[in-house]
């Protein structure tokens, strides 16, 4: 019963099959039930799957291990390349690097050339601007601006410069340079590179500025000398004085010699010092012509008793031709000489009575008459308002006054000619 009720425990009865041994006389007998067969069956089955199985495994596995080492070998090439990538960035960084530093360093040793130019420019400078404030040309208040490295604030921002740009060479970036380091690699090489180009820019602008309001004030000082020098050369013109031709230096070639090269390139700013400077010594030496020559007014403020022409002559009546000017005076005072010189003449001269004659060069020559007492003598060197004597009224003369005479070449001219002149080179002359 309870075996019947097993087999229908599931559904349909399963049939039982019955496995007969026959062995002689001998007569065996199994009964192989359902769930023996199945256990058989699924051991069976189970070794046909291992079968199988290790046969594939057996067949397949040079296969696997070549798609195994392959696939290794591609994941090692891959580290390999980004290995030799990222080797090649850290080249190309480090170059750009050395190479920004060494852009950097040639544009500092420019600036430091350019420095040193202007350092020595400074000094050449200095001392034409000395002479132009000297010659007037130029105001106190408002001086060109010096090539000297403390003077301006134009060359404290060139120091300034420099000093960022050495900064950067020492690795010390500026706030700027921070923070676009937070950026990454490509802001920090913008950083670098173009800061300094900024601040190179900046500089050479600067230093371009200050190179053309100096070669702008130097060309226009350069202008007014020679202006200056054109108008004193028209006044000494008129009254029959040429400038002397300015001097040029002696060359002996008879010991010279060397291989025909192209000449150096001449710096424009040191062409326009050249030039300055020549209109300075023209300026010069136009100055020194008139302050050697009688342009000044022997009796300042006093009468003009009797001019340069033909008069009447007071002794004998008639008309007849006064060789010079003449200027009241007090008795006993002083008569000065108009311009320095060499007295050449100094005693009783006829109807001058006691004269002094002082000769100032470039065939000009002063007289002083009728002087109660002389106080050169002849061969003494006099200074301008230099005292030559006392006026008087010796010789032909009606009454103290000094008869003052200017000669061109030993010929009398009109002193008022030489007087009206020196009132128009005053303003170049002070």
């Amino acid at each position: 019963m309870a075996n019947g009720h097993q087999n229908r425990l599931f559904g349909k009865r399963a049939q039982e099959h019955i496995i007969i041994l026959a062995s002689g006389d001998k007569i065996r007998h199994m009964t192989v039930k359902p769930w023996m067969a199945a256990l058989v069956f699924c051991f069976v089955g189970v070794a046909v799957i291992g079968y199988l199985l290790a046969t594939s495994y057996l067949v397949l596995r040079d296969d696997l291990i070549g798609a195994t080492m392959a696939r290794q070998a591609r994941m090692q090439h891959d580290y390999e390349d980004r290995i030799a990538a990222l080797r090649a960035q850290v080249d190309r960084v480090t170059s750009r690097q050395l190479l920004d530093q060494q852009l950097v360093e040639e544009k500092v040793d420019k600036l430091m050339e350019q420095q040193m130019a202007l350092s020595s420019r400074h000094g050449k400078l200095g001392s034409l601007l000395d002479r132009a404030e000297s010659s007037g040309l130029m105001d106190r208040s408002s001086p060109v601006q010096s090539y000297a490295p403390e003077a301006t604030g134009k060359r404290a921002s060139l120091s300034g410069g420099v000093k960022a740009i050495e900064n950067l060479l020492a690795g010390t970036a500026p706030a700027e340079t921070a923070d676009a380091s937070t950026h990454g690699d490509v802001g920090l090489r913008e950083t670098i590179a173009d800061h300094a180009d900024r601040i190179f820019s900046k500089v050479t602008s600067s230093l371009k500025n200050i190179e053309q309001d100096q070669r702008m004030r130097v060309e226009q000082l350069t202008e007014d000398a020679g202006e200056t020098a054109d108008a004193i050369a028209g006044v000494l013109k008129r009254v029959g004085v040429r400038m002397p031709a300015a001097p040029v230096a002696a060359s002996d070639d008879s010991a010279v010699g060397g291989p025909l090269l192209a000449p150096e390139s001449e710096d424009q700013f040191d062409a326009s010092l050249a030039r300055l400077d020549g209109a300075l010594n023209r300026l010069d030496m136009a100055r020194d012509t008139v302050e050697k020559l009688p342009f000044r007014n022997p009796a300042a403020g006093k009468e003009i008793t009797s001019p340069f022409g033909n008069r009447m002559d007071p002794f004998i009546g008639r008309l007849a031709l006064h060789s010079g000017m003449d200027f009241r005076f007090a008795p006993g005072e002083k008569v000065l000489a108009t311009a320095p010189g060499r007295v050449t003449a100094a005693g009783w001269t006829g109807g001058y009575g006691n004269m002094v004659e002082v000769d100032h060069g470039d065939g000009i020559a002063t007289r002083y008459g009728h002087l109660s007492q002389i106080l050169v003598k002849i061969g003494d060197t006099v200074q301008t308002n230099g005292t030559v004597g006392l006026a008087g009224s010796t010789g032909r003369s009606t009454g103290t006054h000094l008869h003052y005479e200017v000669r061109k070449d030993g010929e009398p001219i009109d002193p008022m000619h030489f007087i009206t002149a020196g009132l128009k080179l005053a303003s170049y002359i002070h």
